[in-house]
């Protein structure tokens, strides 16, 4: 008998291992989606890995004279609605559209990254730390794989584990959650205020010119010397 096989991995790894410019749009991505510190970049050309055949099927189906019929059609159809169940596409897209998902857009349909979006974890490791617990599930299936990417018709489902703690309403964890919740609203108002402020009346405008001529000037406010 021969030596045992083993499956290779299919992740493509960078060509270039030191281009700088790389390495800081990974690390960024790296923080923004809360993948894992050690490793985190081999998350992150996985998907790209994916994106890149996603892209280059569509782009073989581009090129053909006429996909309108037979093999080509189906394959087409397969891709299109395929990325629109993953949450790639929108309803109505076209082969062309699949050129437009980026890495981005990749990242954001793990199950991490909905787990926090939809408000499940505060934040995105903790999103992490929660899947890898056991404590998410998708229906009754429980999750413990945070780059599993999530369907669209799945999302409703997402919930905490029937067996976790935090499916009750009171635990100081959901507690603490929906306070970081308020918070969050809060910041987002303000943030809301300052990028558009209120417009001076001409009230104000007059109010702010009489408050000035009435104010003391700067010689008046310096105390006299006595003799």
């Amino acid at each position: 008998m021969g030596d045992p096989k083993f499956a290779r991995s299919k992740t493509q790894t960078p060509t270039h291992p030191w281009k700088q410019a790389r390495i800081d749009e990974e690390h960024a991505l790296k923080e923004k989606y809360g993948l894992k510190k050690t490793g985190g970049m081999k998350e992150i050309w996985r998907e790209k890995t994916s994106l890149r055949r996603y892209r280059n099927q569509a782009m073989k189906l581009i090129g053909r004279v006429d996909t309108s019929e037979g093999h080509f059609a189906r394959e087409k159809d397969q891709l299109i609605n395929s990325l629109t169940r993953r949450g790639l596409l929108p309803e109505g897209a076209s082969v062309g559209d699949v050129l437009q998902i980026d890495v981005d857009q990749m990242l954001s349909r793990r199950l991490q990254s909905v787990v926090y979006r939809r408000g499940l974890a505060p934040t995105m490791r903790s999103a992490r730390q929660l899947i890898m617990h056991g404590h998410i599930s998708i229906g009754p299936q429980k999750m413990t794989v945070p780059g599993y990417h999530i369907m669209k018709d799945e999302e409703d489902a997402l919930q905490y584990n029937s067996n976790s703690p935090f499916m009750n309403d009171n635990s100081t964890f959901r507690q603490e959650l929906e306070k970081l919740r308020v918070v969050g609203v809060d910041e987002d108002s303000e943030q809301q205020n300052d990028e558009n402020p209120r417009q001076a009346t001409e009230d104000f405008v007059e109010k702010i010119k009489s408050d000035a001529a009435q104010a003391p000037t700067v010689e008046e406010t310096i105390p006299k010397e006595e003799k």
